[in-house]
Protein backbone atom coordinates (compact mmCIF):
# COMPACT_ATOMS: atom_id res chain seq x y z
CA UNK A 1 0.00 0.00 0.00
CA UNK A 2 1.25 3.77 -0.88
CA UNK A 3 1.21 6.60 1.39
CA UNK A 4 -0.21 10.13 0.22
CA UNK A 5 3.02 11.84 -1.14
CA UNK A 6 3.77 8.37 -2.84
CA UNK A 7 0.25 8.28 -4.72
CA UNK A 8 0.93 12.77 -5.32
CA UNK A 9 4.00 12.12 -7.00
CA UNK A 10 2.64 8.95 -9.33
CA UNK A 11 -0.34 11.09 -10.63
CA UNK A 12 1.50 13.94 -10.61
CA UNK A 13 4.11 12.32 -12.99
CA UNK A 14 1.46 10.72 -14.88
CA UNK A 15 -0.05 13.86 -15.57
CA UNK A 16 2.56 15.33 -17.49
CA UNK A 17 1.66 16.06 -20.73
CA UNK A 18 -2.18 15.22 -20.28
CA UNK A 19 -3.07 17.78 -17.89
CA UNK A 20 -2.00 22.02 -17.42
CA UNK A 21 -1.87 21.91 -13.75
CA UNK A 22 -0.46 18.10 -12.97
CA UNK A 23 0.38 19.04 -9.65
CA UNK A 24 -2.91 20.46 -8.87
CA UNK A 25 -5.43 17.70 -10.61
CA UNK A 26 -2.67 15.26 -8.83
CA UNK A 27 -4.13 16.33 -5.44
CA UNK A 28 -7.68 16.92 -6.35
CA UNK A 29 -7.70 13.03 -7.43
CA UNK A 30 -6.21 12.39 -4.38
CA UNK A 31 -8.47 14.15 -2.17
CA UNK A 32 -11.80 12.90 -4.00
CA UNK A 33 -10.93 9.50 -4.02
CA UNK A 34 -9.98 9.11 -0.44
CA UNK A 35 -12.04 11.67 1.04
CA UNK A 36 -9.43 13.18 2.71
CA UNK A 37 -9.62 17.22 3.40
CA UNK A 38 -6.88 19.64 1.82
CA UNK A 39 -5.34 19.72 5.83
CA UNK A 40 -5.09 16.28 5.87
CA UNK A 41 -3.28 15.92 2.88
CA UNK A 42 -0.79 18.57 3.79
CA UNK A 43 -0.23 18.30 7.37
CA UNK A 44 0.19 13.42 6.83
CA UNK A 45 1.73 13.04 3.64
CA UNK A 46 3.23 9.84 4.94
CA UNK A 47 -0.12 8.67 5.97
CA UNK A 48 -0.63 5.29 4.33
CA UNK A 49 -3.93 4.54 2.57
CA UNK A 50 -6.10 1.55 2.56
CA UNK A 51 -6.26 -0.48 -0.96
CA UNK A 52 -10.12 0.56 -1.64
CA UNK A 53 -8.71 3.89 -1.02
CA UNK A 54 -5.60 3.38 -3.38
CA UNK A 55 -7.54 1.38 -6.03
CA UNK A 56 -10.32 4.27 -5.97
CA UNK A 57 -7.48 6.73 -6.99
CA UNK A 58 -6.30 4.83 -9.60
CA UNK A 59 -9.76 4.41 -11.27
CA UNK A 60 -9.88 8.50 -11.33
CA UNK A 61 -6.54 8.67 -12.41
CA UNK A 62 -7.10 6.16 -15.25
CA UNK A 63 -10.54 8.08 -16.05
CA UNK A 64 -8.40 11.27 -16.23
CA UNK A 65 -5.53 9.43 -18.68
CA UNK A 66 -8.41 8.25 -21.14
CA UNK A 67 -9.18 12.21 -21.51
CA UNK A 68 -12.43 12.85 -19.25
CA UNK A 69 -12.63 15.85 -18.09
CA UNK A 70 -11.53 16.32 -14.43
CA UNK A 71 -14.77 18.56 -13.27
CA UNK A 72 -16.50 15.47 -14.78
CA UNK A 73 -14.70 12.72 -12.79
CA UNK A 74 -15.25 15.23 -9.31
CA UNK A 75 -18.10 16.25 -10.51
CA UNK A 76 -17.18 20.01 -9.42
CA UNK A 77 -16.13 23.49 -10.40
CA UNK A 78 -15.24 26.45 -8.97
CA UNK A 79 -16.60 29.18 -10.55
CA UNK A 80 -16.97 32.96 -9.06
CA UNK A 81 -15.81 31.60 -5.72
CA UNK A 82 -19.19 29.10 -5.42
CA UNK A 83 -18.28 25.11 -5.57
CA UNK A 84 -20.76 24.07 -8.83
CA UNK A 85 -22.13 20.18 -9.00
CA UNK A 86 -21.27 19.29 -12.63
CA UNK A 87 -22.09 16.60 -14.42
CA UNK A 88 -21.28 14.44 -17.84
CA UNK A 89 -23.22 16.62 -20.81
CA UNK A 90 -23.69 19.87 -19.21
CA UNK A 91 -20.88 22.69 -20.32
CA UNK A 92 -18.13 22.49 -17.89
CA UNK A 93 -17.89 26.35 -16.53
CA UNK A 94 -14.16 27.98 -17.81
CA UNK A 95 -12.67 30.87 -15.99
CA UNK A 96 -13.01 33.41 -18.74
CA UNK A 97 -16.65 33.75 -18.33
CA UNK A 98 -16.34 35.39 -15.09
CA UNK A 99 -15.87 37.97 -17.03
CA UNK A 100 -19.22 38.46 -17.96
CA UNK A 101 -20.56 38.65 -14.21
CA UNK A 102 -17.59 41.78 -13.63
CA UNK A 103 -18.98 43.52 -15.95
CA UNK A 104 -22.83 43.21 -15.15
CA UNK A 105 -21.37 44.27 -11.59
CA UNK A 106 -19.42 47.59 -12.99
CA UNK A 107 -22.95 48.68 -15.22
CA UNK A 108 -26.02 47.35 -12.08
CA UNK A 109 -27.18 49.80 -10.45
CA UNK A 110 -27.95 47.51 -7.73
CA UNK A 111 -31.64 48.07 -7.65
CA UNK A 112 -34.55 45.50 -8.04
CA UNK A 113 -33.28 44.94 -11.81
CA UNK A 114 -34.13 42.25 -14.52
CA UNK A 115 -31.80 39.92 -15.88
CA UNK A 116 -31.72 36.77 -18.34
CA UNK A 117 -28.95 34.50 -18.37
CA UNK A 118 -29.49 32.73 -21.82
CA UNK A 119 -27.71 29.10 -22.01
CA UNK A 120 -27.01 29.03 -18.51
CA UNK A 121 -26.23 25.28 -18.30
CA UNK A 122 -24.88 24.37 -14.87
CA UNK A 123 -26.68 27.82 -13.71
CA UNK A 124 -22.85 29.39 -13.21
CA UNK A 125 -23.39 32.86 -14.40
CA UNK A 126 -26.60 33.11 -12.94
CA UNK A 127 -25.70 31.91 -9.36
CA UNK A 128 -22.63 34.59 -9.12
CA UNK A 129 -25.08 37.39 -10.13
CA UNK A 130 -27.18 36.40 -7.65
CA UNK A 131 -25.01 36.31 -4.75
CA UNK A 132 -23.51 39.56 -5.95
CA UNK A 133 -27.27 41.12 -6.87
CA UNK A 134 -29.42 40.56 -3.71
CA UNK A 135 -32.33 42.10 -5.39
CA UNK A 136 -32.14 41.35 -8.45
CA UNK A 137 -34.33 39.03 -10.38
CA UNK A 138 -32.73 36.76 -12.39
CA UNK A 139 -34.40 34.25 -15.25
CA UNK A 140 -31.95 31.39 -16.46
CA UNK A 141 -33.15 29.45 -19.43
CA UNK A 142 -31.48 26.49 -21.39
CA UNK A 143 -32.53 24.53 -24.22
CA UNK A 144 -31.46 21.11 -22.06
CA UNK A 145 -33.74 19.42 -19.13
CA UNK A 146 -30.67 18.02 -17.89
CA UNK A 147 -28.48 21.49 -18.16
CA UNK A 148 -31.75 22.96 -16.09
CA UNK A 149 -31.84 19.75 -13.42
CA UNK A 150 -28.06 20.75 -12.48
CA UNK A 151 -28.74 24.70 -12.43
CA UNK A 152 -31.78 24.34 -9.82
CA UNK A 153 -29.50 21.68 -8.04
CA UNK A 154 -26.98 24.45 -7.94
CA UNK A 155 -29.33 26.93 -6.69
CA UNK A 156 -30.57 24.39 -3.95
CA UNK A 157 -27.57 23.81 -2.92
CA UNK A 158 -26.06 27.77 -2.53
CA UNK A 159 -29.85 28.79 -1.28
CA UNK A 160 -30.46 31.00 -4.28
CA UNK A 161 -34.36 30.49 -4.50
CA UNK A 162 -34.27 34.30 -6.47
CA UNK A 163 -33.46 32.15 -9.63
CA UNK A 164 -36.75 31.17 -12.27
CA UNK A 165 -35.55 28.32 -14.42
CA UNK A 166 -37.44 28.09 -17.80
CA UNK A 167 -36.68 25.72 -20.66
CA UNK A 168 -36.95 26.72 -24.02
CA UNK A 169 -34.55 27.50 -26.92
CA UNK A 170 -32.94 31.50 -26.72
CA UNK A 171 -35.73 33.26 -25.81
CA UNK A 172 -39.01 30.69 -26.37
CA UNK A 173 -38.81 30.33 -22.74
CA UNK A 174 -39.62 33.64 -22.09
CA UNK A 175 -42.87 34.34 -24.69
CA UNK A 176 -46.17 34.76 -21.68
CA UNK A 177 -43.82 36.02 -19.01
CA UNK A 178 -44.33 39.68 -19.98
CA UNK A 179 -40.72 40.58 -20.05
CA UNK A 180 -40.54 42.25 -23.28
CA UNK A 181 -39.21 45.94 -23.18
CA UNK A 182 -38.54 45.55 -18.84
CA UNK A 183 -35.14 43.54 -19.07
CA UNK A 184 -32.09 45.14 -17.62
CA UNK A 185 -29.53 42.77 -18.89
CA UNK A 186 -29.20 39.78 -21.01
CA UNK A 187 -26.44 37.90 -20.86
CA UNK A 188 -25.24 34.71 -22.35
CA UNK A 189 -22.08 32.40 -22.43
CA UNK A 190 -23.24 30.72 -25.97
CA UNK A 191 -22.18 28.72 -28.24
CA UNK A 192 -19.52 29.90 -30.81
CA UNK A 193 -17.29 27.49 -31.98
CA UNK A 194 -17.24 27.06 -36.08
CA UNK A 195 -18.48 23.90 -37.10
CA UNK A 196 -14.72 23.50 -39.03
CA UNK A 197 -12.89 24.02 -35.69
CA UNK A 198 -14.38 21.15 -33.92
CA UNK A 199 -11.83 18.96 -34.90
CA UNK A 200 -9.25 21.04 -33.71
CA UNK A 201 -10.63 21.29 -30.13
CA UNK A 202 -9.26 18.66 -27.34
CA UNK A 203 -9.70 15.12 -27.66
CA UNK A 204 -10.72 15.67 -23.58
CA UNK A 205 -13.51 18.41 -24.93
CA UNK A 206 -14.68 16.39 -28.14
CA UNK A 207 -14.91 13.22 -26.78
CA UNK A 208 -16.97 14.25 -23.59
CA UNK A 209 -18.28 17.75 -23.70
CA UNK A 210 -21.87 18.52 -24.84
CA UNK A 211 -21.38 19.38 -28.96
CA UNK A 212 -24.39 21.26 -28.89
CA UNK A 213 -22.93 23.80 -26.04
CA UNK A 214 -20.35 24.28 -28.10
CA UNK A 215 -21.07 24.63 -31.97
CA UNK A 216 -23.85 26.68 -33.24
CA UNK A 217 -23.45 26.10 -36.87
CA UNK A 218 -20.94 26.91 -39.73
CA UNK A 219 -19.65 29.99 -38.48
CA UNK A 220 -20.01 30.00 -35.21
CA UNK A 221 -22.12 33.12 -35.18
CA UNK A 222 -25.20 31.55 -36.00
CA UNK A 223 -26.11 31.75 -32.17
CA UNK A 224 -24.96 35.55 -31.54
CA UNK A 225 -26.65 36.80 -34.72
CA UNK A 226 -30.12 35.34 -33.76
CA UNK A 227 -29.07 36.65 -29.86
CA UNK A 228 -28.38 40.06 -31.23
CA UNK A 229 -31.81 40.01 -33.03
CA UNK A 230 -33.94 39.57 -31.03
CA UNK A 231 -32.66 40.76 -27.43
CA UNK A 232 -34.08 44.50 -28.29
CA UNK A 233 -37.20 42.55 -27.99
CA UNK A 234 -36.90 42.06 -23.93
CA UNK A 235 -34.33 45.14 -23.00
CA UNK A 236 -35.44 47.91 -21.72
CA UNK A 237 -34.49 51.15 -23.37
CA UNK A 238 -31.01 51.72 -22.17
CA UNK A 239 -30.27 48.03 -21.32
CA UNK A 240 -27.12 45.63 -21.71
CA UNK A 241 -26.28 42.94 -23.73
CA UNK A 242 -23.62 41.02 -22.72
CA UNK A 243 -22.50 38.22 -24.04
CA UNK A 244 -19.01 35.90 -24.62
CA UNK A 245 -17.05 35.26 -27.98
CA UNK A 246 -14.38 32.80 -29.05
CA UNK A 247 -10.65 33.82 -30.41
CA UNK A 248 -10.93 36.05 -33.60
CA UNK A 249 -14.49 36.63 -33.50
CA UNK A 250 -14.25 40.48 -32.43
CA UNK A 251 -15.22 42.00 -35.53
CA UNK A 252 -17.72 40.25 -36.87
CA UNK A 253 -19.76 40.47 -33.68
CA UNK A 254 -19.59 44.25 -33.84
CA UNK A 255 -20.21 43.56 -37.19
CA UNK A 256 -24.06 42.35 -36.58
CA UNK A 257 -25.47 45.52 -34.29
CA UNK A 258 -27.22 48.08 -35.95
CA UNK A 259 -28.63 51.27 -35.19
CA UNK A 260 -30.89 50.04 -32.12
CA UNK A 261 -27.73 49.56 -30.30
CA UNK A 262 -24.98 51.81 -28.68
CA UNK A 263 -21.80 52.01 -26.93
CA UNK A 264 -20.44 48.97 -28.27
CA UNK A 265 -16.98 47.93 -26.38
CA UNK A 266 -15.28 44.03 -26.31
CA UNK A 267 -13.15 43.21 -23.59
CA UNK A 268 -10.21 41.00 -23.22
CA UNK A 269 -9.90 37.97 -21.04
CA UNK A 270 -6.69 37.61 -18.87
CA UNK A 271 -4.76 36.10 -21.66
CA UNK A 272 -4.99 39.29 -23.94
CA UNK A 273 -8.10 37.39 -25.72
CA UNK A 274 -11.01 39.90 -26.86
CA UNK A 275 -13.62 37.42 -24.83
CA UNK A 276 -16.68 40.09 -24.08
CA UNK A 277 -18.99 42.40 -26.08
CA UNK A 278 -21.27 44.48 -24.53
CA UNK A 279 -23.92 47.07 -26.43
CA UNK A 280 -26.51 49.10 -24.85
CA UNK A 281 -30.26 49.26 -26.56
CA UNK A 282 -30.46 52.49 -27.68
Amino acid sequence: MSTLQELFRKGRQALLGVAAEPSIEAKVIILKSTGLTEAQFFAFPERVLSRRQESAFGRMLNGRLSGIPLAYLTEAKEFWSLPLKIRPGVFVPRPETELIVEKVLELSSRQKEIIIDVGTGSGNIALALARELRHARILATDISARALRLAKFNAFMHKAPGISFVQGGLFKALKGLRLEGRCDFIVSNPPYVPAEDWKTLSREIRDHEPKRALVPGKTGLEFIRRLIKASPTYLRPGGYLLFEIGQGQRQDALCLFDQSWSELESFDDMRGIPRLVKARKT
